[in-house]
């Protein structure tokens, strides 16, 4: 077993998409090895075959929309530069192993890394693609992974009454998750009734508005404070409401009088970034990715990939992809 990686391998660089100013980027180079390589850590070289644009975060990365005091936290696993620009950013990548362990030389894996053509890990940074999940569907994986952790946060239970508002990609993975639960009543919530054929696609029930006070749970995911009211005019007496949206360093108002208190709400925040405290002696990151990766075996969550274009596009693309009111999903970049 080969566990070091060929001297040649360290000194090479490869080219990788950073921004480089608000809604600017450039293709530029990086090096191969990502972070300060350990002795004794195995480690792999990957050559990228697909990566995903996740509209949300990176939208207000590529904006310079993250606050100050959310720079350490907000860092990717492997990220370069820092913010606000230039900055190295995204966490979708799926490639193939080309040195490293026997065992996974040859594999296609996942890695939270940014978009870059080759790069170099630590071995147990890849997870291994499983059997029945195409490479171009795995890049879901990290926002499977946000909805797994969003229903972990909000416990739904078998029969609820549930309304997802906000159908972007995480919210409507969150919303076939949920609609899979015994019982369930999910209702599928956007102001945009373009979204309206991929919630039908998975089986959801759509709806531009629904009944008020009327759900055991609401999910929010749309990304703007209307949205966030709209969540609480939904959730019926003692019901949670579950914010799933980040909004970088937006202020946002939040209508809490009313009938907020005599209902009883809960409004609890989810964030990917920690297991919830009940499963974490159970639970580790790996193997959360490792389920997220084995829920993308449905081809109907092909609906999700809205888009695609190539590596050597990113930096006339991407100003398109991530603008406001955009009706991309997630977005493919092929290498």
């Amino acid at each position: 077993m080969s566990s070091g990686l060929s001297s040649s391998s360290e000194q090479n660089v490869s080219r990788a998409f950073w921004i480089t100013g608000p809604g600017e980027g450039r293709i530029l180079e990086a090096p191969v090895v990502a972070g300060q390589p350990s002795i004794n850590e195995p480690r792999v070289v990957v050559k990228t075959l697909w990566s995903g644009v996740s509209r949300g975060t990176e939208s207000l990365v590529f904006n310079g929309r993250v606050p100050q005091s959310e720079f350490d936290r907000m860092q990717a696993p492997f990220q370069a530069g820092a913010f606000p620009w230039p900055v190295k950013y995204g966490y979708a990548n799926v490639g193939q192993v080309l040195e490293g362990q026997d065992e996974l030389v040859g594999k296609t894996v996942f890695c939270l890394f940014p978009h870059q053509e080759v790069y170099s890990v630590p071995a147990s940074a890849v997870t291994p693609i499983p059997a029945g999940v195409p490479a171009e569907r795995a890049i879901l994986a990290a926002n499977m992974e946000t909805a797994i952790n969003g229903l972990w946060d909000s416990m739904p239970a078998v029969g609820d009454r549930i309304a997802v508002v906000g159908l972007g990609v995480v919210g409507l993975l969150v919303s076939w998750l949920a609609n899979r639960i015994p019982g369930t009543q999910v209702t599928a919530i956007d102001t945009n009734q373009a979204k309206a054929g991929v919630a039908e696609a998975l089986g959801l029930t759509f709806a531009t508005e629904s009944p008020a006070d009327s759900h055991d749970l609401v999910i929010h995911a749309s990304g703007h404070e209307s949205g966030l009211a709209t969540a609480l005019a939904l959730a019926g007496q003692d019901a949670t409401v579950l914010e799933m949206s980040w909004y970088g360093d937006k202020p946002v108002s939040v209508p809490l009088g009313s009938a907020f208190h005599s209902r009883r709400l809960t409004l609890r925040s989810s964030q990917v970034g920690q297991i919830p405290p009940a499963r974490q002696p159970r639970w580790t990151y790996r193997k959360r990715l490792q389920l997220a990766l084995e829920l993308l075996q449905h081809d109907v969550l092909d609906y999700l990939i809205s888009g695609e274009n190539s590596f050597e596009q990113m930096p006339e693309t991407m100003s398109r992809i991530l603008a406001n009111g955009s009706d991309t999903l997630c977005h493919r970049i092929k290498y």
